[in-house]
């Protein structure tokens, strides 16, 4: 998007006072390092805000810096006086889960930089160019002139570092380079950000994993790889660790893959499947998911759809297979 858009954003932040901060449901580290280092940076404009997420933190996320600032969802807070909601990382509004009751016709500044965005904000800074929110967030304190500290350096590095699957996938750009580096200078243990995020799953939980991989279907002459997680396979294991992008990860890595699917039930509502799409280039999931009312990119996209697993998962395949090149 043009800078009008930067500037755009930049001219609510001044203006408004009271914020509240949210971000997707099921918070990945990209959402969560931009939510925190925005925190921060309203802070440092000696302005108020609140950070309401409808789902906790992920348990491989609680070295971030400023965690606790993180409020669960509750109807009470309704009663607290925001002046304006920003939304960050969200392709939509309804992707807040029940923290969009509490927007209250509030005016939005929603930044995000999925291709698929809705641009259902008052102000829309949507940059699909951007590597992630957090590059987005870094590009702000650039331009409102406001300096990074460490908590703030380390937060933004590990949002660019996870959307971009440590600086492998295409949205990586010169430009993601260049902020990681100066990011890097207030001296934060690199390798152990990334064993806190990658390496350290709990013994109960990659046991989960090797069962999952066990269970790896392929279709199209192994063009389409695909693997289910019922809800009978969840409902005796409480996970503690997300392992949605260690399972697409390693079936990505198959040879001749163009894409990858994961079918998750979800244990809250009956006959809701949450889809994970990846792909290795060649196949747009982001076109595929659209198709179901997700979004996301072109490599990385996701939809929640409603049916039996065995339903919904002939639907997606059926649409991935027409999209393979």
């Amino acid at each position: 998007m043009s800078r009008t858009s930067l500037k755009e954003a930049a001219a609510a932040i001044r203006k408004y006072n009271r914020f509240l901060i949210s971000v997707h449901t099921s918070p990945e580290g990209d959402a969560l390092g931009a939510e925190l280092a925005f925190f921060y940076l309203l802070q440092k404009l000696g302005k108020q805000a609140t950070i309401i997420n409808e789902d906790p933190l992920p348990a491989e996320y609680n070295f971030l810096p400023g965690k606790d600032n993180i409020k669960p969802y509750r109807p009470a807070w309704k009663d607290i006086d925001f002046d304006c909601a920003v939304i960050l990382d969200c392709t939509d509004l309804g992707r807040i889960g029940e923290v969009s009751k509490l927007n209250n016709r509030l005016p939005v500044i929603n930044i995000d930089h999925h291709i698929s965005n809705k641009k259902f904000g008052t102000v829309n800074w949507v940059d699909p160019k951007a590597s992630s929110a957090s590059e987005m967030i870094f590009r702000l304190y650039k331009a409102m002139r406001l300096p990074f500290d460490a908590d703030t350096a380390l937060l933004l590095y590990v949002g660019i570092m996870t959307d971009t699957g440590s600086f492998r996938y295409s949205n990586t750009t010169v430009f993601t380079h260049r902020a990681a580096g100066e990011l890097l200078r207030f001296g934060f243990n690199v390798p152990l950000v990334y064993k806190n995020i990658y390496e350290n799953i709990p013994f109960t939980d990659m046991q989960l994993l090797i069962k999952v991989l066990l269970h790896i279907h392929r279709t199209s002459g192994g063009k389409i790889a695909w693997v289910e997680l019922p809800a009978k396979l969840l409902r005796h294991k409480k996970l503690s660790f997300d392992l949605t992008d260690h399972i697409l990860s390693f079936i990505r890595e198959i040879k001749d893959t163009q894409a990858v699917a994961l079918f998750k039930e979800n244990l809250g509502v009956r006959n809701e499947i949450r889809v994970n799409l990846r792909s290795a280039g060649l196949v747009d999931v982001n076109k595929i998911a659209q198709a179901f009312g997700g979004g996301g990119h072109k490599t990385a996209s996701g939809c929640t759809v409603h049916g039996r697993l065995a339903d919904v998962r002939a639907k997606v395949i059926a649409q991935i297979r027409r999209n393979l090149k």
